[in-house]
């Protein structure tokens, strides 16, 4: 079971402790961003949003990051590493709460998937299997995910 904070719950929001934006971490965000929402105005997907202080963050309840560089290219501040890097510094993991747990035949992560780093066991109740190499992060099954069993792990 999930928990949510009282104002998650009244806006219908989940929230999780995920990248800010690619190719970036929190603390250059907070170093640098002039919160000037040129990057959230640039987001092909729309998935960028002003967050707590005005500082923009991803939103992977509303879809995945294509890594289309829009926000980098727009951003005048200096708060975007290299983008030959990875992405995130973050990587996707499906915990317990997935349905296939419960018996519950459900393939939507796999679905959304464009990369196909998501697979299913040949079971009855097939069960997800994660290509952490094919990954790239992109949030795209979070918010697919009837359960919130897809979450951010920060990466080792």
């Amino acid at each position: 079971m999930s928990t949510l904070s009282r104002r998650q719950l009244i806006r219908g929001t989940k929230t999780q402790a995920a990248p800010s934006l690619p190719w970036t971490d929190q603390a250059q965000i907070i170093d640098a961003c002039t919160r000037c929402g040129d990057c959230i105005s640039a987001c092909e997907e729309s998935i960028i949003i002003k967050a707590d202080g005005g500082f923009p963050r991803i939103d992977f309840n509303l879809g995945g990051c294509t890594g289309c560089e829009k926000c980098l290219e727009v951003c005048e501040a200096p708060v975007f590493s290299a983008v030959n890097g990875p992405m995130w510094s973050s990587t996707i993991v499906i915990n317990n709460l997935c349905l296939t747990h419960s018996g519950v035949y459900c393939q939507s992560c796999r679905d959304s998937c464009d990369r196909k780093a998501i697979t299913f066991s040949r079971a009855s109740i097939p069960s997800p299997l994660l290509d952490t190499d094919a990954c790239n992060s992109c949030g795209a099954c979070i918010s697919v995910c009837p359960t919130e069993a897809i979450q951010w792990q920060q990466a080792e």
